[in-house]
């Protein structure tokens, strides 16, 4: 008897501040049991808040915590500082979200080759509630294809955009670097390309 895999919806609401001015998609984020916080990219071995800390701060530690200095925490881990990450998005104008309402985990990880799209996110719906985002950010092989597949466009060589008309506005669409570590490049090189687009994006 074939085993029923469970549809999972997504556990967060988009962020989308209205001074937005880039929009970066993921695929889905990871099991409940890997995040350390209740925000995108939560789990401490994901590298995008390190990325973030190094591309705006000079130092790829900025936004961790040790969790010994959180309350209700035990043990001496790193992890990240939910109300700084969310404050500096705010303050830089980056919305997040991620390509998938619904997935299907097929081999129960987060991995993005196991992952099967049930409902996609209406992206148009989410840049109506930030007009002035031009440029949207695939942080992953898989959010890129799908956004690729929504824009009728090819997907861009990691590092690059292309531009393309949607949603009443032209777009930007960028294809980084994934920021898991799974991804062979170094973190340094990685930060390099996130720093190439937001320059680009004029955030730096």
């Amino acid at each position: 008897m074939p085993v029923t895999i469970e549809i999972e919806r997504h556990p967060l609401q988009p962020f989308l501040p209205e001074n937005a001015r880039v929009l970066m998609l993921g695929s889905f984020p990871p099991p409940k049991e890997r995040w350390c916080m209740d925000f995108f990219y939560p789990n401490p071995q994901n590298d995008m808040w390190r990325i973030m800390g190094h591309v705006f701060f000079g130092d790829k530690q900025h936004f961790e915590v040790q969790s010994d200095q959180v309350q209700g925490t035990k043990g001496r881990k790193a992890i990240f500082n939910y109300t700084e990450i969310v404050s500096f998005c705010r303050e830089q104008g980056i919305a997040i979200f991620d390509t998938a309402q619904a997935v299907r985990r097929l081999q129960g990880n987060a991995a993005d080759e196991h992952l099967e799209i049930v409902e996609q996110t209406d992206i148009a719906a989410l840049l109506q509630q930030i007009p002035q985002c031009h440029d949207i950010c695939c942080t992953g092989g898989k959010a890129a294809e799908t956004l690729a597949k929504l824009l009728h466009t090819a997907t861009p060589k990691p590092g690059e955009y292309i531009e393309t008309a949607f949603a009443g506005r032209t777009i930007r669409f960028w294809r980084m670097p994934s920021s898991s570590r799974a991804y062979p490049l170094s973190l340094d090189m990685k930060a390099a390309a996130y720093r190439r687009m937001f320059e680009t994006i004029g955030l730096l």
